[in-house]
């Protein structure tokens, strides 16, 4: 009875960190609330993290929103924000609209789930479609969904499934649920690997469906515009493998960007006890999780005593202890007659900005023209970072995770 009753000990203590970690209640789990002050030695493999030089200045422009996940621009300027309790909100002229936009689907809101991601299609001017990703389901059998309607300014219509993850899960956690868009108009949509020990599935835990290519946990999948599979992803002909997949061996992708000049996507994935990582994905590649990991058990000891494998690829920054990070910015500047908008923080283009909830901070990510990561700083927001986007107008744009969650945009001084 000695190695059930240190497991049984060893989840009590997960509760009990999770509850101590939480500055909000039923906002995560401890996946995305491990303490900065964990006595671990930085694993990065860049300079340590310093404090940006401050030219610029936030300026809080929203506040109210009940966690906040994810924002788009619409054609106009006005910005449409998700709350993760399954609301849409619609900011105009700089001020929210009290009343939440129509037509939502209903949404499994529980501790990581809810209404996560918007995104517009590249040609929303023309078709006005608007793509939603949200948890459905319930406790005991759960997925991530991806959604398409159209938007007339007021409410959603044609609310249509479009996607949804291959196997129900229990539990709230590890959704993923970033999109980004690729030249060809098609997505890529990142899917959690389902959660952390005791959850399960298959007889094993649920995070060894990261490696399983028949399996949409753990992955980022690669779709057409209506939820199709494109006939050239990269195992879209091979035996035992979902034609979906466009990489795989994630834990969960909660930051998302791409690099229209180099052509590259990047993601950032939360970690269990640290071992959070920047990594720069590509189509077919293995990303090693749980196999190949720098994070520690919550309950204590090893995930795996690897760190690096052949065949797996090895993550461009490791954080430990964790940054819980959230939302990931490519900074490409604004192309513009007007002088004034196309210099706004040009010192800023080709890098990249990742959100952290736990360290309350957004990432300057500095990379080279080969992608190699020069160095981080670090701009302090003082509250959970959940999404980081660049605007139309060359601003960057935070929102913060808090039952008064707020919009930031850091401006020029």
């Amino acid at each position: 009875m000695l190695a059930p009753l240190k497991w049984f000990i060893g989840i009590i203590a997960i509760a009990l960190f999770a509850v101590g970690c939480e500055n909000v209640p039923n906002t995560s789990t401890a996946a995305e609330n491990e303490n900065s002050s964990v006595n671990s030695e930085s694993s990065t493999n860049v300079a340590s993290t310093n404090t940006a030089t401050q030219n610029f200045q936030k300026t809080t422009l929203i506040k109210g929103l009940e966690h906040p996940w994810s924002m788009a621009w619409l054609p106009d300027g006005a910005m449409l924000i998700t709350e993760r309790p399954g609301r849409l909100r619609i900011v105009r002229d700089g001020k929210l609209d009290p009343n939440p936009v129509g037509g939502l689907p209903e949404v499994f809101a529980v501790n990581q789930g809810g209404l996560m991601e918007i995104s517009l299609h590249p040609d929303f001017a023309k078709n006005r479609y608007v793509y939603l990703t949200y948890s459905h389901g319930s406790n005991n059998a759960n997925r991530t969904r991806l959604a398409r309607a159209t938007f007339d300014g007021k409410t959603l219509g044609d609310v249509r499934v479009i996607f949804e993850v291959s196997q129900p899960k229990s539990g709230g956690q590890h959704f993923g649920s970033r999109i980004i868009w690729l030249p060809d108009r098609t997505m890529l949509l990142a899917i959690g690997d389902g959660g952390n020990p005791p959850v399960r599935l298959e007889g094993d835990f649920i995070r060894k469906q990261a490696q399983n290519r028949n399996s949409h946990l753990g992955k980022v999948l690669r779709l057409n515009d209506d939820g199709s599979i494109p006939k050239d992803n990269p195992f879209a002909k091979t035996a035992n493998a979902s034609p979906a997949i466009w990489s795989y061996g994630h834990r969960n992708i909660q930051g998302l960007a791409y690099d229209p000049v180099n052509n590259r996507v990047w993601s950032t994935e939360h970690g269990a006890r640290g071992g959070d990582e920047l990594n720069l994905v590509e189509a077919g590649k293995n990303y090693g999780w749980p196999v190949v990991t720098h994070s520690k058990e919550y309950t204590g000891g090893e995930i795996s005593q690897e760190r690096s494998r052949p065949g797996m690829e090895d993550p461009k920054i490791v954080w430990t202890p964790a940054t819980a990070p959230s939302g990931l910015a490519f900074y490409n500047g604004v192309r513009s007659a007007d002088a004034q908008r196309a210099n706004r923080f040009k010192e800023w283009e080709g890098d990249l900005f990742a959100g952290g909830l736990v360290s309350r901070d957004v990432r300057h990510i500095d990379l080279d023209e080969k992608g190699n990561v020069v160095s981080q700083k670090s701009i302090d927001i003082g509250q959970r970072v959940r999404d980081v986007r660049q605007g139309p107008d060359g601003f960057l744009y935070i929102l913060t995770d808090q039952t008064d969650g707020e919009l930031i945009r850091l401006e020029n001084k």
